[in-house]
């Protein structure tokens, strides 16, 4: 059995909206397969429907775009609240964040907010920071992302945020390509793999039956 994900998380990171694809060859239905392998997972590990996709389909490929969404708990500490988001106790400005993660929305290099890529180049789709209460969420859409970039980018902001950094800092340090921030990077805990999203199963099977038919 194969088996591969659309994408790695760092360790500590939780995820809502991974995909998962594997070949099986017995003779259980969907459901009973789901069940028998729900069986087998520790109680952290959640699975979630399954999908019969065409043979060949790889979800780290097939990937439209990759969303995550990082919580961080702007109040007093609530060990219930910060087991899976971030406790900052200073106000944040949030209306200073929104403008700094403005700056990062597009295609850039992103060297300064990821770990050494032979591609440094990514699009970010959506980079939006809204309050509820004392919750405070930044939720970042893109094609793909850099190793620890989601966490160093939530660090940025937060550091706009507490007020020592501005959006033109964050401008200067995407620009120069060295890591940003001396490399601040925001605990794990608070991020979670909020969804992926595929492109439709018709195209990629008609995108297969293309690539069969060009290798005869």
């Amino acid at each position: 059995m194969s088996v591969e994900g659309a994408g790695r998380t760092d360790a500590g990171v939780h995820s809502a909206g991974q995909v998962i694809a594997f070949t099986y060859a017995g003779r259980l239905s969907a459901r009973e397969l789901r069940l028998a392998a729900s069986a087998m997972l520790p109680g952290d590990i959640g699975l979630g429907p399954l999908r019969r996709v065409p043979l060949g389909f790889r979800p780290r490929h097939r990937a439209r775009y990759r969303q995550y969404r990082y919580q961080i708990w702007n109040g007093p500490p609530s060990p219930l609240r910060e087991r899976y988001a971030l406790g900052v106790r200073d106000e944040l400005d949030v209306k200073a964040m929104v403008a700094a993660a403005a700056v990062l929305v597009g295609r850039h290099d992103f060297s300064a907010f990821g770990g050494a890529a032979r591609q440094p180049v990514r699009t970010i789709q959506a980079l939006a920071v809204r309050r509820r209460g004392r919750l405070v969420t930044i939720e970042v859409a893109g094609d793909a992302f850099l190793r620890h970039m989601v966490r160093r980018l939530v660090a940025a902001l937060l550091r706009v945020g507490i007020g020592r950094a501005t959006a033109d800092d964050v401008a200067a340090a995407l620009s120069t390509r060295r890591p940003a921030f001396g490399g601040a990077t925001a605990p794990a805990h608070g991020l979670c793999l909020w969804r992926v999203a595929m492109r439709p199963l018709t195209a990629i099977a008609g995108q297969q039956e293309q690539q069969e038919q060009e290798q005869r």
